[in-house]
């Protein structure tokens, strides 16, 4: 095993980024449901869409970056080690002394559980979430865009089935981020500071 800089500055800066823009988003998108009430629903939904768009430009970026790095690699599937990374998590993190069973290295940062888990939110609720938003978003254009068939209850039905799917990783996210490393925050480490432990 050697320390060795597993994150770029670029990965940090987008990762600690997007973070606080769905934070935002959902602090906001909930009280525009009218889950309570904290800013007041005329400037939360500014508020909303403002973060939103931010959002948006931060994933051009990140996408752009991914494919001109060859980063995006990192995300595909693999079933490698799958069952043995489900059974750690599962059993395996409350027993002591039971060494994790991938190994990240720099080619590999992900282990397949969270390849997964990250695909599923690349390509269904991120997906989900902004054609949903845009959708709503752009109501009032809907019957200039031949889409006034579409139903706006449907379409917010989705939006915030969406936005609970996010609230449901981010909550995985942060509990597999900062409770099953060892020592408990080297994960939270590694993304500030960007250097992890990694295979040789």
């Amino acid at each position: 095993m050697k320390t060795a800089l597993v994150f770029s500055r670029f990965e940090r800066f987008w990762h600690w980024s997007q973070a606080a823009l769905i934070i935002g988003l959902m602090v906001t998108g909930f009280e525009v449901h009218g889950t309570y009430k904290l800013l007041g629903f005329e400037q939360a939904s500014s508020v909303h869409t403002w973060l939103a768009w931010t959002l948006i430009v931060l994933w051009v970026f990140a996408i752009f970056w991914h494919f001109t790095t060859g980063q995006w690699r990192q995300y595909i599937p693999t079933g490698e080690n799958l069952l043995a990374v489900v059974r750690y998590y599962s059993v395996g993190i409350f027993q002591k002394d039971i060494p994790h069973p991938y190994k990240k290295t720099i080619r590999a940062k992900h282990n397949p559980l969270q390849r997964l888990a990250y695909l599923g939110f690349k390509l269904l609720i991120s997906p989900l979430i902004w054609v949903t938003g845009l959708l709503y978003m752009y109501y009032n254009d809907w019957p200039s865009l031949g889409l006034g068939a579409l139903s706006l209850g449907t379409v917010a039905f989705l939006h915030t089935l969406a936005a609970f799917l996010m609230l449901v990783f981010f909550i995985g996210h942060v509990y597999m981020a900062a409770f099953t490393g060892h020592p408990w925050y080297s994960y939270l480490k590694g993304m500030v500071t960007g250097y992890e432990e990694v295979e040789e």
